[in-house]
């Protein structure tokens, strides 16, 4: 959010955003629209202790409060902490209500299943919702008026109540309204595809209901996102910074549980409870036994997440073993441990190609393998069991060339495999001999030539689909072919020629045959390499005439 530094938890709900955003728009499957319900339940679960975190907050302020001997002022600060708070519950609650009516409107839950966001009867439709959202006079239900109103002003009052107690300018502005219409957002008002749609449109227009539970839990995050803001503003005015912990231990907050092979997990780790800060100097900090850099007396974690057991949600279960240890008094040092749980999710692949079932052997098959989940940090390799790979020029594209009957892609990034795909190979198809006249016109082989035809020309027209998905690799011609003269059943002489046959020397006469032995075929490859073609016609026969 512009103009304050997020939390890490804000980041995470903001990465599965974009990838709900990017996946709305593919022409998606029922297993992608599953996906959907992954990322409303992850949503769902981070807003719920995004929420508890708020809580502790108000319930830190009240001690500190307290501490401080219940001054009028700063009783007064935790009382408007507490109107935060019960407003944002109203306002997340009403929220809720939507997600309801959207499951209800669509079908409600499959039986069995009341309850469960994910088994919903109403997955696949991409209609109601956006009509029950759509204002009233594009033929909708007009209820995306009624949440644009709550999202804006739960704004507008968190704006006034942080003005009342000092806020500074700069942080107010960043407290914008959470629904904007499109000539009121800086991304879509000079967007002519976007002119004049109304908040709702861009939010809810052709959703599956599924992406709609998601959006509607992302507005829950940012609403949840705003009270964060300002209780940690109002925090400092009852000097909560000041409170004393009774426990210390080494504490991990990564910026997303949650991340995919071949991507950086990033964290701060740092102890609950800050020492002296002479002590600080001397502590050490470590995770999986590595030791961390400490900035500011944090301690920073990233490394290169890897891919492992997968279960049926795509996610592999890890953990990080982080150790701080502290500088005591009388020369004893004491080392505090813990484990913190992280889930690496299997990226998704997409293979885009005109051909991507099957490759044609020994040609360059070339594709565009993409992977939203990496974003800006995917820079994949390629290696082919079976054939070679050579990359392409853009990011994600690879030729591929077969050399046995079955291939699999192996697709890396930063060195760490995140997914194969096996293809089966096609041989390439047979081109088709035509004979020609030196005028250019094609013989037709029931009416024969006349006698006198100086010369024919031979071409290898390749199969029109194989042109079509591999025009550099569709390249034929005859290299060498043999032609004889047959009078009266006898063969009365012959000579060899490439794709140019001259006749001249060849004294036909009406009712011979011209036979012809195709003897060798070439293939020009995508390389610029030829190779001999053995799959071919053989014996073309045509009449004197």
């Amino acid at each position: 959010m512009a103009g304050r530094r997020e939390t890490p938890r804000q980041k995470m709900i903001g990465m599965m955003y974009l990838v709900l955003t990017a996946l709305l728009a593919l022409n998606v499957s029922v297993t992608v629209l599953d996906k959907f319900a992954f990322i409303n339940e992850s949503l769902e679960r981070a807003n719920a202790e995004t929420s508890e975190r708020n809580s502790r907050t108000i319930d830190g302020m009240k001690s500190a409060a307290k501490d401080k001997g219940n001054r009028k002022d700063d009783l007064a600060v935790v009382a408007d902490a507490e109107v935060l708070r019960t407003k944002t519950i109203e306002v997340v609650g009403r929220l809720e209500e939507f997600k309801r009516e959207f499951v209800e409107i669509t079908g409600g839950y499959i039986e069995g299943y009341e309850g469960d966001k994910r088994f919903i009867s109403g997955k696949t439709d991409y209609d109601k919702v956006g009509n029950y959202m759509m204002p009233i006079e594009e033929g909708g239900d007009g209820k995306g008026e009624e949440m644009k109103s709550l999202l804006n002003g739960y704004a507008d009052e968190l704006k006034e109540l942080l003005k009342k107690n000092g806020a500074p300018e700069e942080q107010l502005a960043s407290l914008h309204k959470l629904a904007l219409d499109a000539d009121e957002d800086e991304y879509y008002k000079t967007d002519p595809n976007q002119e004049g749609k109304k908040w709702s449109q861009l939010a809810f227009e052709q959703s599956p209901t599924h992406a709609a539970l998601a959006t509607v839990s992302e507005f829950q995050a940012r609403v949840l996102s705003f009270e964060t803001t300002g209780l940690d503003f109002l925090v400092k005015r009852v000097g909560l910074k000041d409170i004393t912990f009774e426990t210390i231990r080494p504490v991990i907050m990564p910026e997303s549980k949650y991340v995919a092979a071949g991507t950086s997990y990033k964290a701060d780790m740092f102890i609950a409870a800050s020492p002296p800060k002479q002590l600080m100097n001397q502590t050490v900090m470590k995770y999986n036994g590595e030791v961390a850099p400490v900035v500011d007396g944090v301690g920073k974690v990233e490394f290169r997440a890897t891919a492992g057991s997968y279960d049926e949600n795509g996610n592999a279960r890890k953990q990080i073993r982080a150790e701080i240890t502290l500088p005591q008094g009388g020369g004893n040092d004491t080392t505090f441990v813990d484990t913190i749980e992280y889930f690496v999710v299997k990226p998704i692949l997409q293979f885009q190609s005109a051909s991507v079932q099957a490759l044609y052997y020994n040609c360059g098959n070339t594709m565009i393998v993409e992977c939203q989940a990496l974003g800006n940090q995917y820079s994949p390799s390629f290696s082919v069991n079976g054939g070679d790979a050579i990359k392409g020029s853009q990011r994600g594209e690879v030729t591929v060339v077969p050399k046995q009957r079955k291939v699999t892609l192996a697709v890396s990034n930063a060195g760490t495999l995140i997914g194969n795909k096996e293809f089966g190979v096609r041989s390439i198809p047979a081109p088709d001999i035509k004979v020609y006249t030196s005028n250019g016109k094609e013989v037709n082989l029931k009416d024969g030539i006349d006698s006198n035809t100086p010369s024919l020309v031979l071409k290898a027209i390749p199969d029109e689909s194989f042109a079509q998905f591999l025009p550099n690799d569709a390249r034929f011609r005859v290299a060498e072919c043999e032609v004889t003269l047959v009078s009266g059943g006898i063969g009365r002489g012959s000579a060899r020629f490439g794709e140019q046959i001259n006749l001249r020397n060849m004294s036909g006469r009406k009712g011979s045959q011209i036979v012809i032995e195709i003897r060798k075929v070439q293939r020009q490859n995508f390389r610029k390499q030829v190779e001999d073609f053995k799959k071919h016609i053989r014996y073309i026969n045509i009449s004197l005439k």
